[in-house]
């Protein structure tokens, strides 16, 4: 039997519809949002890139199959909705997923979307098609899905190797991008071309990044705007002065300390900023193959000596939330409790007993006040991570370690982490919003973005097991297990989530910042401003 959920997606698609159009007598047409951007991303292929600052600009470009309800703060499968596909079925088995597609629908080069270029996109994501991605972070992500067989212009069925429930998530978010089968990835990586509300315009490195409006948009009445404009300044100090001065509209979402958030306020009382739970941790990702952090010893008592809560009461002004590697309650759907965090490797309230037990490992290893271990600190030269690993710098010292700090620019630092070049450095990676892929992309032996090489064959069946359970509440349990065993074998220690600060002017209305992902909610085509 065929279980077909062509009902529900199409009540929620005219639910949105009625949502949309109840409120539409209040928006207005036109105008250019201007956003302050403190990065500069290596392309403009989604497919290809690991950072929000190339994917959010880019998401209104694309449509996805089906996407998370932009209007719904929580990212969860009961929140997405069709887009190119109208409507889906599960085979009895749970290993093919069929979509029948939007017919109608138009590049932005005015050539016809079929289900050749649903296809197409994911060859290049299996790596199964003549022409290559340059790099191809989410590999592993599809590591369950076999072939994707289009049936005619108006059908295309997914083949997975295994039932895995949670499928959607990963292809509802900004990386879920339907590009043209008839444009190769070089292009795409300079010229993006798709179906979505905004036309790529221009993209300037360290400058600027413009989008506009796609008059020719298969959704009636949208976008609102005539275009989006992204400005890089990578001086904080500068891209905010900007924003207060009202140069800007909006500062690019979840990219605001809380510390500067609070002098925009006071600066310019009628902004709207907002503070969002933390989607993100900052970890610290220690390069195995290097002696002596081939060591388990070396890995724990590096996990001891973080205090965390130092962290959250430093950068983030006490608002935080202290977890293990998915994203904590209430925000997040499958992080460990704190009950049960506690009595992981290097959680326990008591801080100084925490470290006294690291330097006991240290000194039975021989390192000690007279010998200590020296290494640089890699991270990526934004504020957001340069300013935990100064502090991570100084907690490394109470144990025995001699640490410098090594920023690496963003275009060169991915790469350079990809191919192992450091020893250890703080990371920032996502939680969810579902442990599917997050746990195997990010710990499964050999993946895509294992940054520091991790692999457990029984975390790697652990992982599975769970990809497999139909039922959330086994599910998370099996979830919980994981995080304990990642802990005690210090797989990669998780520092803290930070909240994140997020500043708008008042006349920017129509969005809505996600609680449990910072890559899911650009696609802007129902922002409007009121001016």
């Amino acid at each position: 039997m065929i279980r077909h959920l062509r009902v529900l997606a199409l009540a929620i698609w005219f639910l949105a519809g009625i949502a949309g159009g109840s409120s539409a007598l209040a928006q207005k047409t036109g105008g250019i949002l201007k956003v302050y951007s403190p990065d500069s991303p290596a392309s403009m292929s989604p497919l290809e890139e690991a950072t929000t600052f190339a994917v959010g600009p880019m998401m209104g470009v694309f449509n996805n199959l089906v996407l998370f309800d932009q209007g719904v703060k929580q990212n969860s499968l009961q929140s997405i909705v069709p887009e190119l596909a109208t409507d889906w079925s599960w085979s009895e088995d749970g290993t093919q997923l069929t979509f029948r597609l939007r017919q109608g629908v138009k590049f932005h080069d005015g050539q016809p979307f079929t289900a050749k270029d649903v296809e197409c996109t994911w060859n290049l994501l299996l790596e199964k098609s003549v022409e290559k991605l340059r790099v191809n972070p989410r590999f592993s992500v599809f590591k369950n899905l076999d072939r994707v067989t289009p049936n005619g212009d108006w059908e295309v069925t997914f083949h997975l190797k295994r039932p895995q429930p949670a499928f959607f998530m990963l292809i509802a978010g900004g990386t879920g991008a339907v590009y043209p089968c008839h444009v190769p990835p070089a292009a795409m990586r300079k010229r993006p071309i798709g179906t979505g509300p905004y036309v790529f315009v221009d993209y300037k490195p360290n400058q600027y990044i413009k989008v506009a409006r796609n008059p020719a948009y298969w959704k009636p009445g949208r976008p609102h705007l005539d275009g989006i404009e992204y400005t890089i300044i990578k001086n904080v100090a500068t891209g905010m002065m900007g924003f207060t001065s009202g140069t800007f509209d909006m500062a690019f979402p979840y990219q605001v300390s809380l510390p500067v958030l609070k002098d925009v306020r006071k600066q310019t009382p009628a902004a709207v900023c907002e503070v969002t739970p933390g989607t993100t941790n900052r970890h610290v990702i220690i390069n195995r193959s290097v002696p002596p952090f081939d060591n388990r010893d070396v890995r724990l008592a590096m996990a001891l000596s973080i205090d965390r809560q130092a962290f959250i009461d430093i950068l983030a002004e006490g608002q935080g939330d202290i977890g293990t590697i998915l994203q904590p309650a209430p925000a997040g759907l499958w992080g460990m409790p704190p009950d049960m965090l506690k009595d992981l490797p290097g959680y326990g309230p008591d801080v100084k007993k925490n470290r006294q037990q690291a330097r006991a490992i240290m000194e039975g290893l021989g390192y000690g006040p007279g010998k200590r271990l020296k290494l640089k600190l890699t991270t990526r030269d934004l504020a957001s991570y340069r300013d935990p690993t100064v502090l991570l710098l100084d907690q490394l010292k109470e144990i025995h370690f001699d640490a410098e700090l090594e920023p690496v620019e963003t275009a060169t630092y991915f790469p350079k982490i990809r191919r192992k070049d450091f020893t250890v450095g703080l990371n920032v990676q996502t939680s969810g919003p579902d442990p599917d892929p997050a746990l195997d992309l990010f710990y499964g032996c050999g993946s895509s973005l294992n940054w520091d090489g991790y692999c457990n064959p029984e975390i790697d069946k652990m992982i599975e097991q769970q990809s497999r359970e139909a039922d959330e509440s086994r599910r998370r349990q099996q979830v919980w297990a994981i995080e304990r065993k990642l802990a005690e074998d210090a797989g990669r220690p998780i520092i803290y989530y930070g909240s994140a600060g997020s500043c708008r002017h008042s006349h920017v209305k129509g969005t809505t910042l996600m609680v449990n992902s910072i890559f899911n909610s650009y696609r802007y085509e129902d922002i409007w401003l009121d001016k």
